[in-house]
C-alpha cells in the first residue's frame, strides 16, 4: 500500500495475543479436533484498527498495557512489521497479556473466542505520557481502557482533535466519554443502560450531542444519524472466509477516510475495506492480496 505516511493516528485500548484457527467446527465438550489453517497476531480492537490504518498510508500509535513478558515479542514483532508504534502504559509489568483463542467455522467465515479482556490490567490516567496527542490528527477509543481513555478524550476536545469510539459492546464508563465524541461507531451489539432495540440507541447517543452516529449490522446495512440526516450505507455482499476483527478493521479504515471524506463516504469505503478482510482468514492475509 501506499508508504506515504500522512496522517496521524492515536489507538486507545486493548492489547492481545491472538491464536486463530481455521478448523470444520468448534470443538464440543472432550472433543479434540485439528486445524486445518492457523496464525498469530496482535489483536484487540484498537490494536487491529491501528493495523489497518497503519496500512491505508498513515502513522498509527496504539495506546495500551503491554508489559515486558516473552509472549509480548510476538505481539512486538507483529505490530513493527505493520509500521504501528507502541506506547505502553505499564510497561514494568511481568504477567502475560491478555490471549485470545479464536476458532474460525471453515463453512462460513464464523468465530467462537475465548478471551481475556483489559479488566485485570486497567492503567491509570497518570500514566499518559504527557506528549501522547503531539500533532495526532485523530483518537480512537475501544473502551476498554476507561480511566486513560477518558482522560484522553478530553484533552483531545480541548484541541480539536476528532475523537471516534469502537462501540463493538457496551462498557460501563462509556457515559462519561460520550459527550466529547465526534463519531459513534457500533455494532448491532452495543447496548447502553435501558436501551432495548437501535431507535432507543441512536436516541441514547443522541443525547449527548454526537454529531455522527452508525450502527453496523453485519452483511446489512450500516444504519447513521448524521446531524439531522438520518439514513442507511449499503455493504458489499461477499461469501465471508473469516469475519473475525471485521468490525476493528472497518474502524481503522473509518478513521483514514473521515480524514478526507465526508461520514456517509467514510462509511461506505470503510465497509469495502472490512468486506474485502473477511475474504481471507485471519486479520492480516487481506493485506498481502490484490483484487
Amino acid at each position: 500500500m501506499n508508504n506515504r505516511k500522512s496522517r496521524r493516528g492515536l489507538f486507545v485500548g486493548l492489547v492481545t495475543l491472538d491464536l486463530i484457527y481455521l478448523a470444520d467446527c468448534a470443538p464440543r465438550n472432550n472433543q479434540k479436533i485439528v486445524a486445518a489453517d492457523y496464525t498469530l497476531a496482535a489483536g484487540g480492537p484498537a490494536t487491529n484498527a491501528s493495523v489497518t490504518f497503519s496500512y491505508l498510508g498513515n502513522q498509527a500509535q496504539v495506546l495500551g498495557v503491554l508489559g515486558s513478558h516473552p509472549m509480548t515479542q510476538l505481539i512486538r514483532g507483529d505490530l513493527a512489521n505493520y509500521q504501528v508504534g507502541i506506547t505502553d502504559l505499564q510497561p514494568s509489568i511481568t504477567t502475560a497479556p491478555p490471549v485470545s483463542s479464536i476458532i474460525i467455522t471453515q463453512a462460513t467465515g464464523e468465530r467462537a473466542v475465548v478471551s481475556i479482556n483489559a479488566a485485570k490490567t486497567q492503567a491509570s490516567s497518570t500514566s499518559i505520557p504527557p506528549n501522547i496527542l503531539q500533532n495526532i490528527d485523530i483518537v480512537l477509543i475501544d473502551g476498554h481502557q476507561m480511566a486513560v481513555s477518558l482522560c484522553l478524550a478530553q484533552r483531545a476536545k480541548a484541541e480539536n482533535i476528532p475523537i471516534v469510539i469502537d462501540g463493538g459492546s457496551w462498557k460501563p464508563g462509556f457515559e462519561q466519554i460520550l459527550p466529547f465524541v465526534d463519531y459513534a461507531l457500533c455494532s448491532a451489539n452495543f447496548h447502553p443502560p435501558n436501551c432495548h432495540n437501535q431507535a432507543e440507541v441512536f436516541a441514547y447517543l443522541n443525547a449527548f450531542n454526537i454529531p455522527h452516529i452508525a450502527i453496523t449490522h453485519g452483511e446489512n446495512p450500516i444504519e447513521y444519524l448524521s446531524s439531522t440526516q438520518i439514513g442507511a450505507v449499503s455493504v458489499p455482499q461477499i461469501h465471508p472466509v473469516d469475519t473475525l476483527g471485521a468490525g476493528d478493521i472497518f474502524h481503522g479504515a473509518f478513521c483514514h477516510y473521515i480524514l478526507q471524506a465526508s461520514f456517509i463516504d467514510a462509511l461506505a469505503q470503510a465497509a469495502k475495506i472490512a468486506a474485502k478482510s473477511c475474504q481471507s482468514f485471519g486479520t492480516r492475509r487481506w493485506m498481502e492480496i490484490s483484487y
